[in-house]
């Protein structure tokens, strides 16, 4: 067992900055908020002002680990591989630089990305409310370092694993981009189809297609606001509903359930839309399974049913988070505002066409998505007997050649 620390050629704090969406600002600014999805979306990753005479110090490279030292995600980890040419990181974040003469690189972010380490971190971290743990105590973590040979093999192991969550998460990508560009020509661009017959009439919304209307969300959809039970009642064992405070657990599409609660007073049923209301407003998720919502969460579901169509506009309409729409910036939102915000709706035969397109294609991602969930939990569960050498993989022509090998 060796320290994570001696491990690194250095273990370093973020930089303090405000984040910016100018990509002009400066470098790539990679945040706690980033690093909690399955993959790091450096197109939603903010901009930073940055010193040149520092900006070296904070400069991300391949194979660094950074580390959630702060909040509810303290613990979360994330390697960096594929990065834009200038990425920097918070100051809520520490950086572990691989030291690849005493460590494959990529079996050590294994082994800090994983769920050992996250439980082992939320474990010591100080703080009820706010959990904090600094980098002399996350740098203090005892890793299991077997020879280099065992090493690679692990590395070569997980790949396969991390190959198939890749190529799904791909898929994903393309899916609910289809989905996403066929709704701005139908809805945003007006082009669907037979919309040369079709007047522009103005509206809240500015010009729309004659027969179309504008309704606020309380007249097109069920809303329930979350409600935290007391702290008395969660548990991380699986008794009870799932539960989820906020944004923490979100994934790309669905969440991934760490804490369950015995109280149900509001719940969000499978396929409601998850809507974050507090910084950042506007995320979303989809619910998939019933379960419970914190006070920074609502459920939403379309009273008519189109629940893919009231997802994809949701979705564009709330691109740029922490705004109403893309208007007022909001640290969070009421009943009264999510109730207020005006809905496009459209004439019901253009809708079902679009759900015609959409819902073969959100029941694959859906299917992607679990068979992801699957090959997590399959590489959580082998990690540790990989490491300890109780699985011998050596003599596998596993065929993959093996990040940091």
């Amino acid at each position: 067992m060796t320290a994570l620390s001696e491990l690194c050629t250095s273990v370093d704090y973020g930089y303090t900055a405000s984040a910016s969406d100018d990509p002009s600002a400066g470098p790539k600014f990679l945040r706690i908020t980033d690093i909690v999805p399955d993959s790091i979306n450096w197109g939603a990753v903010p901009h930073c002002e940055i010193e040149d005479r520092k900006l070296e110090k904070f400069l991300l490279n391949e194979g660094d680990i950074v580390v959630a030292r702060t909040g509810a995600t303290v613990g979360y980890a994330k390697q960096i591989w594929a990065r834009p040419e200038s990425a920097t990181f918070a100051s809520y974040l520490v950086r572990f630089r691989p030291d690849a003469a005493k460590v494959n690189p990529y079996y050590l972010g294994q082994i800090i990305q994983s769920a050992a380490f996250k439980k082992w971190v939320k474990s010591v971290a100080g703080g009820a409310a706010q959990p904090n743990a600094n980098a002399r105590l996350l740098g203090s973590y005892e890793v299991v370092l077997p020879d280099l040979d065992i090493q690679r093999s692990v590395v070569r192991a997980v790949m396969i694993l991390e190959s198939l969550m890749e190529n799904n998460r791909r898929r994903i990508e393309i899916l609910e981009e289809m989905t996403r560009l066929l709704y701005r020509e139908w809805f945003v661009y007006f082009r669907f189809p037979g919309h040369e017959d079709v007047e522009l009439v103005d509206s809240d919304l500015g010009p729309v297609p004659d027969g179309w209307n504008v309704s606020p969300l309380v007249e097109a959809c069920s809303l329930v606001m979350g409600q935290s039970p007391k702290s008395e009642y969660y548990n991380d064992f699986g008794e009870g509903l799932p539960f989820h405070q906020g944004v923490t657990d979100f994934g790309p599409r669905f969440p991934t359930h760490t804490k369950w609660t015995t109280v149900d007073k509001r719940v969000a049923e499978q396929g409601d839309i998850l809507f974050s209301v507090r910084a950042p407003v506007g995320r979303i998720n989809v619910a998939s399974d019933r379960l419970v919502v914190g006070r920074g969460l609502s459920a939403i579901r379309a009273l008519d049913g189109n629940q893919n169509f009231l997802l994809t506009q949701l979705k564009d309409k709330f691109a740029v988070e922490d705004s109403i729409g893309g208007g007022t910036i909001f640290n969070a939102v009421t009943k009264k505002d999510m109730e207020s915000i005006q809905l496009l709706k459209p004439i019901r035969p253009i809708v079902e066409a679009f759900e015609d397109v959409a819902s073969p294609m959100a029941d694959l991602v859906a299917t992607l998505s679990r068979q992801n969930l699957i090959l997590r939990e399959a590489r959580d569960l082998l990690l540790p007997r990989l490491v300890s050498d109780e699985l011998d993989v050596t003599e596998l022509d596993l065929n993959l050649e093996a990040v940091g090998a």
